[in-house]
């Protein structure tokens, strides 16, 4: 069996932010393998995070995000369970990012659901006409349109986004993995993005 350090744990739990005791036997488990007790803990997370995301989030912030030079700002609301986790730097630490992604990407959207039903089936149109035209096989029509939707919404839907700070994970994974973290449900509840010189007039 490979020993396993305190060294190696506590490294382990700054990265996955798992207990002490999950992370020692996910190393166990793994045979000393780093990469993959942290993969082992990661597909852990997601799991746990899945179940969590039913229950009621009524609790969390409001997060704010200036733009330097002052032409633009973000609000955010940013829900949790309860006021102990709201009140914690990761917590607190997820809105402010939220903040900055919504000012750098642009949203229109917090979920793929908010989107108006006729915008989703007028996009499906255009994909499927494009795909059409491109000469494409009638029996690969809907996969082909269902891939260019998936960037449709990467567009213009918060949690599909790829994170500016990490694009090579959305926002929605990025609050999975807070979710997994800190133990809670938590949710994007709204949002609005202010920039000088626009109105929604």
């Amino acid at each position: 069996m490979a020993d396993i350090s305190a060294k190696m744990v506590k490294e382990l739990r700054d990265k996955s932010g798992a207990g002490f005791m999950e992370c020692k036997k996910a190393l166990a488990a793994a045979g000393g393998d780093f990469a993959a007790a942290e993969i082992a803990l990661r597909k852990r997370g997601i799991s746990v995070a899945q179940k969590k995301k039913g229950r009621s989030a009524n609790e969390g912030l409001i997060g704010s995000y200036i733009h330097a030079g002052s032409k633009l700002g973000v609000l955010v609301e940013v829900n949790c369970e309860s006021d102990f986790v709201a009140r914690t730097d990761d917590f607190q630490s997820l809105v402010h990012d939220i903040a900055i992604h919504i000012a750098a990407a642009d949203p229109q959207y917090v979920k793929r659901e908010d989107v108006p039903r006729e915008n989703v089936e007028k996009e499906r149109h255009i994909q499927r006409e494009r795909a059409l035209g491109e000469g494409k096989p009638e029996r690969v029509i809907d996969k082909i349109v269902d891939g260019r939707m998936g960037k449709f919404y990467e567009e213009i839907v918060l949690v599909d986004q790829p994170f500016v700070k990490d694009p090579s994970s959305s926002v929605g994974d990025r609050i999975t993995a807070a979710i997994a973290k800190l133990g809670e449900n938590i949710a994007v509840g709204r949002f609005i993005r202010f920039k000088v010189g626009e109105n929604d007039s």
